[in-house]
């Protein structure tokens, strides 16, 4: 009969996001909770304690987070909870099969990411050029955004540097959940674009989500070091970090901050 770590581990090389609660302390020691997107398994406590854990857990999958939490019952007794969490690896959707492309694939690939390039060029996207992506999808950005399912823990890195390739693949995500959104072009492009793409109807909202010009302030000039550059922001974004100097930062400085650094 299999197990909820059967489960768990099935969940996870499928990519489906999973957690998995587990009373440490208090009523129903070593009870679990096995929490997927839309269903669970398992039981803590009682029903009522179960939904609550189990939209905890989706809220700590959706910040890549695992927690031990505690909680105080009904009857005033006392329960520690360990809600561990397994969301999929991450997603970097690269619009521009360029040399920086090249570089930012291999570097994301040892990051644990999942790396889709795309561009409509056929000579650009290639196997040959992408040997480590796990896709290369030849079309345009609306094609390529039409055809994946994007979850939240994506970055899109814009790198075409062309209006009639950048625009349409920043609109489109625009319409997806993706944490990070970004692309390429200097101060007075990017100006320039936030103005056509306001006076196409973009909300403000929306172009607060756009990186752009996209990357850490590093000041390289080779593929491989823009390819850093822009690795480096969606890091910091990814774990809400400011970017910048560690010898500046306050507070701890790894993982993710709970708060803005100021």
């Amino acid at each position: 009969m299999a197990s909820l770590y059967d489960h768990v581990w099935e969940n996870v090389n499928q990519g489906v996001p999973v957690a998995l609660a587990t009373v440490v302390q208090g009523p129903s020691l070593g009870a679990r909770l096995l929490v997927l997107p839309d269903a669970t398994d398992g039981e803590l406590i009682d029903a009522d304690f179960s939904a609550r854990i189990a939209d905890e857990a989706r809220e700590l999958l959706r910040a890549e987070e695992s927690e031990t939490r505690e909680y105080a019952l009904p009857d005033g007794k006392d329960v520690r909870v360990f809600i561990e969490t397994f969301p999929p690896a991450p997603l970097l959707l690269v619009f521009g099969a360029v040399h920086v492309a090249q570089a930012m694939t291999r570097f994301a690939k040892d990051l644990g990411y999942r790396v889709i390039v795309s561009d409509a060029r056929r000579t650009l996207a290639t196997r040959e050029r992408f040997p480590l992506a796990d896709q290369v999808l030849i079309g345009w950005p609306d094609d390529t955004l039409a055809k994946l399912d994007i979850p939240e823990n994506t970055a899109i890195a814009i790198l075409t540097h062309d209006p009639k390739f950048d625009e349409p693949a920043i609109l489109g995500s625009f319409k997806t959940p993706a944490r990070y959104i970004g692309a390429v072009g200097s101060r007075k492009t990017s100006i320039e674009r936030r103005e056509r793409l306001r006076n196409q109807g973009v909300s403000d909202e929306d172009l607060d989500r756009l990186h752009a010009p996209m990357g850490l302030n590093i000041g390289g000039n080779s593929p491989e070091e823009m390819a850093l550059s822009i690795l480096g922001e969606i890091i910091a974004t990814r774990y809400g970090r400011p970017g910048g100097f560690l010898a500046d930062a306050r507070g701890h400085i790894r993982g993710r901050e709970t708060a803005p650094v100021t």
